[in-house]
């Protein structure tokens, strides 16, 4: 006989897994880098960082959750189906899972060795040997244990995050005890619009992305341990995600701060994962730089873990001829093979895609919570996601450097957030249509 109920242990459980999910590659190279380019103008970027990289994946998978997984429903099956394998595929095999396993490299591996620069090419591709072994080695590990999804809450949640978590206390509290220096003054971006700057910042984590994805992944581990009524389902989700939250915030506020106050650390570096190590070799040297390699490779591997599983599922169910394990491998393999592009080129890649797809992600959460509201939900969805695309492929064109001044007199263009008024217009547009007399209200 099932058990409809979760333990407070497996609640937790639930709840550490799911901030594991999340903790990975970006949530620790962006806020350090944001911190120090702020500066004085810290607490705004901050602010507009932590609405994109913890208040909307909290609302995302809250959204999920009363959705019971089905937020895509009132699409078109193609338009559904065609979103889903783009957001699959970026937070997947194109872009998420393989920048964690290279950050994984950077910050918790390559410190350590001395022939880190030995290369060869294959293809026209210059090849790191020392990238290209660890890469193999740690999408092996995370292809192992994504082979065994029934096992993520145990192993995941109930091992590897906890004992991250305590190795983020202890470099959380060492920022707060020994910061680098004084908070410097703000450059670029964040001296004139650092509100702005920090929530454009934000989608580079992909946590808004992920939550469609790791709420749909949750519910199915529920499913597994015997959760089947959509109620408990929602009402553990719920919890998950203000675990998953509070733990993120957590981290970005001790990162944003050791950024803002790492003075000459911070001098010369391209992106935060250099800032925190330079921190901790200052501070701990020998010692810390183990701790910081503990904390990033668990980070990145769970992360990893999480994506490989959820990105396998969602294609065995698109594809039942293709075995879940077998699509599992053949994630694992695609992602060792993109980790060895380059973490600057990847990143460079995944701007302008991320700028285009999310404004689609955040109006689609937004329309979740307001389908009741709408006479005609399907109407209503199809439109604003269309708007948010639309505006969305606009900021994305200019991310990447295409010359998109015919669209400078829109508000908050200039700040890549073209999409956000017209959506919002759009959403109240549809909201002031009326139901036809005598339709049943949508329950």
């Amino acid at each position: 006989m099932q058990n409809n109920k979760l333990s407070l242990t497996d609640t937790l459980g639930l709840g550490f897994m799911t901030f594991a999910f999340f903790l990975g590659a970006g949530n620790l190279i962006f806020p350090p880098l944001a911190g120090f380019l702020a500066g004085e103008n810290m607490s705004w970027a901050m602010i507009g960082f932590l609405l994109t990289a913890v208040t909307l994946p909290l609302v995302t998978l809250i959204a999920v959750a009363k959705a019971n997984g089905k937020v895509m429903g009132l699409l078109p099956p193609l338009a559904a189906t065609m979103l889903a394998i783009a957001i699959y595929i970026i937070i997947g095999p194109a872009f998420a899972a393989p920048r964690a396993g290279l950050v994984a490299y950077e910050m918790g591996y390559k410190p350590f060795i001395e022939d880190a620069q030995a290369s060869f090419e294959v293809a026209g591709i210059v090849l790191t040997s020392s990238q290209l072994l660890y890469t193999s080695i740690f999408f092996g590990i995370a292809m192992l244990l994504s082979l065994f999804p029934g096992k993520l809450l145990d192993s995941v949640g109930k091992v590897l995050t906890p004992i991250m978590i305590i190795l983020l206390v202890g470099l959380a509290s060492s920022v707060v005890i020994l910061p680098g220096s004084e908070v410097a003054t703000s450059v670029g971006d964040y001296q004139s619009n650092p509100l702005t700057k920090g929530i454009i910042e934000g989608y580079n984590t992909m946590d808004t992305l992920a939550s469609l994805i790791f709420g749909m992944l949750i519910i199915d581990l529920l499913r597994k341990k015997g959760v089947d009524s959509p109620r408990e389902q929602t009402k553990y989700l719920v919890r998950a995600a203000f675990i998953a939250a509070g733990g993120l915030a957590f981290v970005y506020v001790s990162l944003f701060y050791l950024g803002a106050t790492a003075g000459d650390l911070a001098v010369g570096a391209d992106n935060g994962g250099v800032i925190l190590t330079n921190y901790v070799n200052h501070q701990f040297g020998a010692s810390g730089q183990l701790l910081l390699a503990a904390v990033v490779t668990l980070a990145c591997l769970t992360t990893v873990v999480g994506l490989v599983s959820a990105c396998a599922e969602y294609f065995n169910e698109l594809m039942p001829r293709l075995s879940y394990k077998l699509l599992v491998v053949v994630m694992s393999v695609t992602c060792a093979v993109v980790a060895n592009v380059g973490l600057a080129q990847l990143i460079s890649i995944s701007i302008p895609v991320l700028v285009t797809i999310y404004p689609v992600a955040i109006a689609l959460v937004a329309v979740t919570y307001l389908t009741e509201r709408f006479a005609q939900p399907a109407f209503a969805h199809r439109m604003v996601l269309s708007v948010a695309l639309v505006f969305g492929i606009i900021d994305g064109l200019k991310a990447a450097g295409v010359d998109m001044s015919l669209f400078d007199v829109m508000p908050l263009s200039a700040q890549g957030m073209a999409w956000l008024i017209p959506t919002a217009i759009t959403i109240f547009a549809c909201l002031m249509v009326r139901r036809p007399r005598g339709e049943a209200v949508l329950n």
